[in-house]
């Protein structure tokens, strides 16, 4: 009887330990306003819960890639051999949502995930950390959706991040278009905070070398035109990743009066990053057009290296990388279009002009008129370090003076 009762209550004890791994989340309606909700545990490895439209269901699994420790919360819901599959953004390893198991043979953690009185709990043996503080922000942005400080909704930081760490420029083109047009349509209401990565990710076959090893042409043959066309484009990727960079680097900037950044900063920069990505889909276009491709040849990250220098100081950043490297390639294009046309490219040649346009009207309208003539608003509370700001670029003009890669 004795033996009897010690396995009774072990069966209990076991139950008992069972039921408090079921973890409260939030609630249902809460958390369908996201795809993709992360939530860090004790052990280190967050967690996401997914939930999936068209079945209107919820999964869980570990939020980190097993490849290379990507951001699954950050990827897309695709359909893979007919199973609903998160996507890692990094190098696109599918996951399936019920079972974990990726078409590459890697294999992600799932964890079972109950909906009951409206509420969503995963079954997790390591405890989620800030629960309870979760679950008070999930109850008040339950009983009032119009309030702004709901954390884990979509904000204009989330998707530059998002943007900063896809690797196919076609897809940052891509999600760099559908965010100017949610901003501009007013769609995406709060800036929101974010980590950005210290480097834009590229695709992993993508040859990247130093500044210094890339021997550009002179447009005379096709192929040292191809090469130039190349370059621009990679320079374009570039300054797509530079102008989402500076909104999520510097979201939470505040100057020496307490006063934060305002919209019309956020909105030039989501400008500037569509007219990029327009002129590389354009280059990109047109290298298909003349039998080569985006990745063809070598590349360099001559700009990211200037970004990576000014990463903590919003002046530095505007000083050495939107006025001098920006400044020094207008300078350049004219002298490229001439040599295009001398060698009768004249579908080159437009091409280069419109670019040519575009940017010398946003370095102008942003960058010379905030900087030296004060018409944009956003620069009035930088213009009293001004000297600060000059200083910097005049130590990048010397710096680069013959770094003729990075500043085309």
């Amino acid at each position: 009887m004795e033996e009897h009762f010690e396995r009774d209550l072990v069966s209990a004890l076991k139950d008992v330990v069972e039921q408090t791994n079921w973890q409260l989340l939030g609630s249902v309606d809460f958390l369908k306003q996201k795809i993709c909700n992360r939530f860090s545990t004790e052990d280190g490895e967050d967690v996401m819960v997914v939930f999936h439209k068209e079945k209107n269901k919820f999964y869980a699994m570990d939020a980190t890639c097993p490849h290379e420790g990507g951001p699954l919360d950050l990827g897309d819901i695709e359909d893979v051999d007919g199973h609903p599959c998160i996507v890692c953004p990094w190098h696109d390893f599918d996951f399936r949502l019920d079972n974990g198991k990726s078409t590459s043979g890697l294999q992600q953690p799932t964890y079972d995930v109950q909906v009951t009185d409206g509420n969503v709990y995963v079954y997790e043996t390591s405890t989620i950390i800030g629960l309870e503080v979760q679950k008070e922000k999930i109850d008040a942005a339950c009983s009032s959706l119009d309030k702004t400080e709901d954390v884990l909704a979509d904000s204009l930081c989330d998707w530059a991040n998002k943007i900063l760490r896809t690797a196919d420029p076609e897809e940052k083109v891509r999600l760099t278009h559908a965010v100017e047009e949610k901003w501009n349509a007013g769609e995406i209401e709060r800036i929101g905070l974010c980590s950005p990565p210290d480097q834009p990710h590229r695709l992993t076959d993508l040859n990247v070398v130093a500044p210094g090893k890339i021997k550009r042409g002179k447009a005379g043959t096709l192929a040292s035109r191809i090469q130039i066309l190349h370059s621009l484009a990679n320079i374009e990727q570039w300054a797509i990743d530079l102008s989402w960079d500076i909104i999520a680097r510097f979201s939470s900037f505040v100057t020496e009066h307490g006063a934060a950044l305002p919209q019309d900063f956020f909105s030039d920069f989501i400008r500037v990053a569509g007219e990029e990505a327009k002129h590389y889909k354009m280059l990109s276009t047109r290298l298909q057009e003349l039998s080569s491709h985006f990745g063809a040849l070598q590349v360099h990250n001559g700009l990211w290296q200037s970004a990576s220098e000014t990463k903590d100081s919003l002046l530095a950043r505007l000083a050495v990388v939107h006025m001098v490297h920006e400044a020094r390639g207008l300078d350049v294009h004219p002298k490229t279009q001439e040599r295009f046309r001398h060698q009768g490219d004249e579908e080159s040649v437009r091409l280069l002009e419109v670019i040519y346009k575009d940017e010398i009207t946003l370095f102008f309208q942003i960058f010379v008129n905030g900087m030296y003539c004060g018409k944009v608003d956003w620069y009035i509370p930088l213009m009293k370090p001004k000297d600060e700001l000059m200083k910097h670029t005049r130590k990048t003009q010397e710096k680069t003076e013959n770094n003729t890669a990075t500043n085309t």
